[in-house]
């Protein structure tokens, strides 16, 4: 068996993290000066800061100004690695983890990999809809709305020039009122600007969701409020109605809608990214690992999960966590502390999730805010959401970016770099290589 070679080799416990999310990232933090080895496997040598990918998909930003590289995080911190590698397997009854680089062994895993999108068992949606998870898949969705406005203004035929300017998001969550906001702020605001041929009212977006409100999460002042908002961007909101099919031309609706779009977002949900190794007896809705209090996944005693991967069950919380950034930055602070609890031979202390309140933004000074018992929506709360993200970033470097590119925005309400530098192939749903 191969062992990956480290910077720094002791006799230290050797606590493996598979990830680099918010989780990952704070339970490497709280280890720093401990005496283990820190080994970090990703397999992207960056951190995404996926609540504004939404921006990166409609051109706000550019890409690297909500990535960071990892091993950037931690320079100065002696008792950590990186590894860029692909987790092919745990083996936790051999202490392993299986990797495209080879095995790396450990004393302590803690599985940190987040969350993918859930189509719900649908190999159709999951073929012929766009998700936007990472990076790479906000720049595929960019490419393609570009894309299918530039066949719009060459077409002949009404009727596909009406479906490639159609829009459909699925999921009123916030990801989800988010890019229906930016769209249509993108064609109300950039349309007729970049695109002179075109009138605001050739662009059409809708939302799609199945439950009676959007923002289910949130207080019900949020969700009427975020609803009013996007109907004054002239956003269609379909509620209490879900997706049937979609086979690249027509999107047809549970109550019989049919919209004819070559553009279905979807943000309908999110399952944890489960690896291979992890008994299914453990694995429990929204395809998340069943853990106790102190993160331990059940059954092992030294494998843990955090972030949206893990499910606290506990009597207080029998859903467990949302999947939300907070949630897993706060458990991996408090894995931190358990884990050196129990190399000492002390015992763990419980995790406890304080909400500290819920956001989403629709638009220009258009956000909601539902913070403890106090809800309060339209510019202040747009603020708010602002601050709090810019701040949330990692570097100084990345908050200086996107300040700019906001200011830019604000102002001349036609910022932003809406570039094509991939073709993307919505026939293959992947990059076009031949150009």
């Amino acid at each position: 068996m191969a062992n990956i070679r480290l910077n720094e080799i002791s006799n230290h416990p050797r606590i493996v993290i598979i990830g680099g999310g918010f989780g990952g990232i704070e339970l490497a933090k709280k280890l720093k000066g401990q005496p283990v080895e820190v080994l970090m496997v990703d397999k992207n040598n960056y951190h995404t800061f996926q609540p504004m990918l939404y921006q990166v998909a409609m051109g706000d930003i550019e890409a690297d100004s909500i990535a960071f590289p990892l091993r950037k995080i931690f320079t100065g911190q002696k008792n950590f690695t990186f590894r860029m590698a692909n987790v092919e397997q745990v083996n936790p009854e051999q202490n392993t983890i299986t990797t495209d680089i080879g095995e790396i062994p450990y004393d302590h895993l803690v599985i940190a990999t987040g969350s993918n999108t859930n189509y719900f068992g649908n190999d159709e949606l999951e073929k012929r809809t766009m998700p936007m998870k990472n990076i790479p898949e906000a720049l595929n969705l960019r490419s393609l709305v570009l894309q299918n406005i530039e066949k719009a203004l060459i077409t002949e035929n009404l009727e596909e020039r009406d479906a490639l300017l159609s829009f459909v998001v699925v999921g009123g969550g916030p990801t989800g009122v988010e890019l229906s906001g930016a769209l249509a702020e993108m064609r109300n605001y950039v349309l007729t600007y970049d695109y002179p041929e075109l009138n605001k009212q050739d662009m059409k977006v809708y939302l799609i969701e199945g439950k009676a409100k959007l923002l289910a999460a949130m207080s019900d002042k949020a969700s009427i409020k975020a609803k009013d908002f996007l109907t004054g961007l002239d956003v269609e909101v379909h509620n209490g109605v879900h997706v049937k099919s979609y086979d690249g031309n027509e999107l047809v609706i549970d109550d019989g809608t049919i919209i004819k779009t070559r553009s279905v977002l979807w943000a309908a949900g999110v399952k944890g990214e489960v690896l291979k190794g992890i008994p299914q007896g453990v694995i429990v809705r929204g395809n998340r690992i069943q853990t106790d209090e102190f993160n331990r996944v059940k059954g092992y005693i030294n494998v843990f999960a955090i972030g949206d991967v893990a499910a606290v069950i506990t009597p207080q919380t029998p859903e467990g966590h949302p999947g939300v950034a907070p949630a897993a930055m706060q458990q991996g602070k408090q894995l931190g502390k358990n884990l050196m609890r129990i190399i000492n031979g002390q015992q763990p202390e419980p995790f406890k999730y304080f909400d500290k309140g819920s956001l989403a933004t629709i638009g220009k000074n258009l956000a909601v805010a539902d913070l403890g018992k106090i809800h309060f929506q339209g510019f202040f709360a747009w603020l708010i959401w602002g601050f709090v993200h810019l701040m949330s970033l990692i570097s100084a470097r990345n908050r200086l970016i996107v300040l700019i590119n906001w200011a830019g925005s604000y102002f001349s309400n036609n910022s932003g770099s809406r570039l094509i530098i991939r073709k993307f192939d919505v026939h293959t749903m992947k990059i076009d290589q031949e150009n």
